[in-house]
């Protein structure tokens, strides 16, 4: 077996990921370290950055332990991770504030004031990142603005991905893909924005130097990889964001395909070549490599608003019985819609403080009916965000789904229905990691072209659309649109 197997790490909101893959895909075996989020006021949210470096290092050791897997038998390893998270660290390395992370709302005030302003307009035109609390700009004027002790302290700014790479190879190195989620990084001149950081009041040698996403790093501590059981000489690709990650890995990477990532969150997004903005600053444009960039939109409300349900109805079986108990309920759940924004909502509408509602609620209805709601509502969500991508990207050909809620064929026939198009779902749920793992083959040689992957990627069904159902839907849709616009008025 030897140097057959690539390894992914993928850092994300709920936990440190280690996938370890055959070279054509196949999963071998994965393993997972639990991160801890922390609410220490209203609407902020927080991670231990030592905790998550922590995790990573866990995540691995573990998957190699529970493969029964020698160092050698490693080719190559690459990273993903979230994107928008925001740490103050000193000048040894030391962190000064938890890792904020994107679902943190803190900076509602300063994301709505900069979208409301001329140079809001010109730093999304620069950066492809709508003004929202997700920013990692928004979150540095917030900073600024209430004086946060870290902030003035901060030798370095870092997302959490940078902080386990510096503490790992002693480098500061960030991606394209992760600098274009700070709201920092010019697409158009692929530097630190001036404007963006003047605003913030930081300084360029604060942020650390911009690579592809096929950069080997070097220098791996010998203590950390003997722990994890990996070579201290494996190359290792920083890799990118998870949701460029997520597209490679599933094979939406030519025009007209779309992936759609499903899990605690949610976004669709479609590569597309150069840079791209809209006027109505409905989606995101992110750097992936030097010529290739991710559009699309990210939802605050995927499988959370599901978890949100089961909890309020103090369900204790599984997610899967939770999501059977829907499957007798009728399309359009007799008259109930949800409009899922109990988490804030980001694209399409970029509005932290939106909140949740269910509509048109009867005596007659039981469990399954808001069980049959939410995920319609989720999904009606992540078709409102299609619609905003489709006038950026052009016409959705064809659906490739990863995530949790991949795993319900109700929800993935369901969202064939909404869309009116085929939806593949991989064999694999991690195609994120998998997508890390093909970033570093490529990297170092071992394939030809990140395309290539489309010939690695072992599908497990192509779920076809009734069309039937997708007109019925079409007609929900439009009174879902209609409330939601309706709603956001009182927000």
């Amino acid at each position: 077996m030897s140097k057959n197997l690539v390894l992914a790490l993928d850092i994300g909101t709920t936990s440190a990921k280690a996938v370890i893959f055959e070279k054509n895909g196949k999963l071998v075996v994965e393993a997972e370290r639990m991160i801890t989020s922390h609410y220490p006021e209203q609407e902020w949210v927080e991670q231990d950055p030592i905790e998550i470096e922590l995790a990573s290092r866990g995540a691995i050791q573990d998957a190699m332990k529970k493969g029964n897997l020698a160092p050698e038998d490693l080719s190559a390893m690459g990273f993903s991770a979230a994107m928008h998270s925001l740490i103050c660290v000193d000048e040894n390395f030391n962190p000064l504030s938890n890792a904020i992370i994107w679902a943190d709302g803190r900076s509602l005030e300063q994301a709505r004031e900069l979208r409301a302003s001329i140079a809001g307009d010109e730093i999304y035109a620069n950066t492809g990142l709508p003004n929202h609390p997700m920013s990692p700009l928004s979150k540095l004027l917030w900073m600024k603005e209430t004086n946060f002790e870290p902030y003035h302290k901060a030798t370095y700014f870092m997302s959490a991905k940078e902080y386990v790479i510096q503490k790992w190879f002693g480098v500061r190195k960030i991606d394209y893909a992760m600098a274009s989620a700070t709201g920092l990084f010019n697409m158009k001149a692929f530097h630190w924005d001036a404007q963006a950081l003047s605003l913030s009041g930081i300084r360029y040698p604060q942020l650390s130097e911009i690579v592809p996403p096929t950069e080997i790093l070097t220098g791996l501590d010998p203590a950390i990889a003997e722990e994890m059981g990996i070579p201290v000489d494996l190359p290792i690709a920083i890799g990118s964001a998870d949701g460029q990650l997520a597209n490679l890995g599933s094979g939406a990477i030519s025009p007209g395909e779309v992936a759609i990532s499903a899990g605690t969150s949610g976004a669709i997004r479609q590569m597309t070549k150069g840079f791209q903005v809209s006027d109505e600053q409905e989606v995101f444009c992110y750097a992936f490599t030097d010529e290739l960039s991710i559009i699309g939109g990210p939802t605050n409300n995927g499988g959370i608003a599901l978890q949100w349900l089961k909890d309020l109805i103090e369900y204790d079986g599984s997610f899967e019985e939770l999501t059977a108990e829907a499957e007798n309920v009728a399309l359009g759940a007799e008259g109930l819609l949800f409009i899922p924004y109990i988490n804030g909502e980001r694209a399409p509408v970029w509005r932290q403080e939106a909140k949740g509602n269910f509509f048109g609620l009867s005596i007659t209805h039981k469990k399954e009916h808001l069980v049959r709601a939410v995920l319609e509502g989720i999904t009606y969500n992540l078709f409102h965000i299609g619609i905003a991508l489709e006038k950026q990207a052009g016409e959705t050909k064809r659906i490739y789904v990863n995530g949790g809620l991949a795993r319900s064929p109700l929800w993935v026939q369901m969202l064939a229905d909404v869309f009116g198009k085929d939806v593949y779902l991989a064999e694999s749920h991690h195609s994120a990691a998998w997508g890390a793992a093909w970033t570093a083959l490529y990297a170092t040689g071992q394939v030809d072209s990140l395309e290539e992957i489309k010939q690695n990627i072992p599908i497990e069904a192509i779920i076809k659309p009734n069309m039937d159902n997708h007109e019925v839907y079409k007609k929900n849709f439009e009174k879902y649109v209609g409330l939601a616009k309706d709603l956001l008025k009182y927000f």
